[in-house]
């Protein structure tokens, strides 16, 4: 592993490049990117609660959200084939488009079908947003390290593009909600639709990355052919226990426990809003306010933690504090609809997820190996979001199970105080982690 002394740009640094055209459009593609998820995830799942969807539905609705953990299966594709037409606007620039065309006429289509209009068809659509936004990250992120024409470049367009992201979370986790209350949920969707011009904007005026290996330098080996599709998938898990030996089981089950509280619960946090009373305006209001600051007060001290004190000690310190989410939830059910609880429900909400979910960014960044750097991480993000997003489907049944037994509100404390049990085996296996030795043919992006 690299020095964690080692720093990348501010975000004082990304806004005084953002004259650069290259950065600027990056900010862009961010944006884009981050758009269709949360309206396929926890938004929608507001939307569907408002309209009577039962928890069991809203639970199993999240499977949706499995198009953003399988994407390594098509990324080779992506890699080594053009898009007809469109591609003759360059490779990568061409699956861009198409994949923001897709989002945005989803979303369209979402709008007009409404709740209403038939839930398979509105999932339908859902699920087709979904793997066109996934589409998108997969060339999104090819585009933005085959653009860089140096390393300092490449960390200060990472951050551009993350800026980008981060300000998408925000408009469709929060200002989506004061909007919907207002004009209505299709309405809101149709906004967010025609948002998605802004990346086929920075698509238009982005150059095609120049310098792409050729298939040569691939190993000459086509995708369609098994030594070519066995060479895309399993290379970069090869060269991961290559490098990590044995321990690679552990660091991957700590991986795949860290955050799956978070995602188990994920699905009924809207549907709990709902029934505790709480207005769009409100939760919009406080999302972008307590929220927004809680989350960047939480990411901002991880990046200090892991620059002091190192990338495993940030890790288990974020595995202790992670679960103050689910604990949050359910201290929020059992006290109601009280303006102060969910205030002080969002901070530690929003400070312990933005905290626990950089220190995993950060450790699963530098476990990357050299020339595996996109697609191991790609790898890597996907194992650690895979358990959770199969599992997350279940909770709508589980609170409804429980509902039998006792009261809602109950219920809701019982399930989210449940799932914040799952930080104690993840607390032991980042300690096994800390005891690993560090290897030094890894490397930090």
């Amino acid at each position: 592993m690299t020095s964690s002394k080692k720093t990348g740009p501010n975000w004082r640094d990304v806004l005084g490049a953002l004259g650069e055209r290259r950065v600027f459009l990056t900010l862009m593609l961010g944006l884009s990117a981050g758009l269709p998820f949360m309206l396929t995830g926890n938004t929608l799942g507001l939307w569907l609660r408002e309209a009577g969807t039962t928890l069991t539905a809203i639970g199993f609705l999240s499977w949706i959200g499995l198009a953003y953990s399988m994407k390594f299966l098509w990324a080779p594709i992506l890699d080594k084939v053009n898009v007809p037409i469109l591609g003759r606007l360059g490779h990568r620039r061409g699956w861009l488009l198409l994949s923001q065309l897709i989002v945005g006429g989803g979303l369209l289509a979402m709008a007009m079908i409404g709740t209403g209009g038939g839930l398979m068809a509105f999932a339908g659509f859902a699920v087709v947003v979904a793997f066109a936004s996934a589409t998108q990250d997969i060339a999104a992120d090819a585009w933005r390290i085959e653009a860089a024409q140096s390393d300092e470049q490449l960390a200060l367009l990472t951050a551009a593009f993350l800026m980008g992201y981060r300000a998408a979370l925000l408009i469709t986790d929060a200002l989506i909600l004061i909007a919907a209350a207002k004009m209505g949920w299709s309405m809101s969707y149709v906004m967010m639709a025609a948002l998605m011009s802004i990346g086929i904007i920075a698509v238009m005026f982005a150059p095609e990355p120049l310098g792409r290996r050729s298939q040569e330098d691939l190993g000459g080996n086509p995708l369609w052919t098994i030594r070519g599709l066995f060479d895309a998938i399993s290379g970069p898990f090869i060269a991961f226990f290559k490098a990590h030996g044995r321990a690679a089981i552990i660091m991957l089950a700590a991986i795949s426990l860290y955050r799956l509280g978070d995602f188990v619960m994920g699905p009924m946090a809207g549907p709990l809003y709902v029934d505790l009373g709480i207005g769009k305006e409100t939760i919009g209001a406080v999302r972008a306010s307590v929220g927004l600051i809680a989350t960047l007060i939480g990411v901002t001290a991880a990046g200090i933690s892991a620059v002091r004190y190192g990338f495993v000690p940030t890790l288990i310190a974020g595995a202790i504090l992670g679960p103050g989410s689910n604990l949050a939830f359910s201290a929020m059910a059992l006290m109601g609809n009280d303006l102060l609880v969910f205030n002080i429900a969002m901070a530690v909400d929003n400070f312990s997820g933005g905290f626990a979910g950089t220190a995993l960014v950060a450790w699963m960044s530098s476990l990357t190996n050299i020339g595996y750097t996109a697609s191991q991480y790609a790898l890597l993000s996907s194992f650690y979001a895979i358990l959770g997003k199969v599992l997350k489907g279940f909770s709508g049944k589980i609170v409804d199970a429980l509902t039998a037994m006792t009261d809602l509100m109950t219920a809701y404390a019982i399930f989210f105080a449940g799932t914040a049990l799952i930080a104690i085996p993840t607390v032991i296996l980042c300690l096994m982690v800390s005891r690993i030795p560090e290897k030094s043919d890894s490397y930090t992006p």
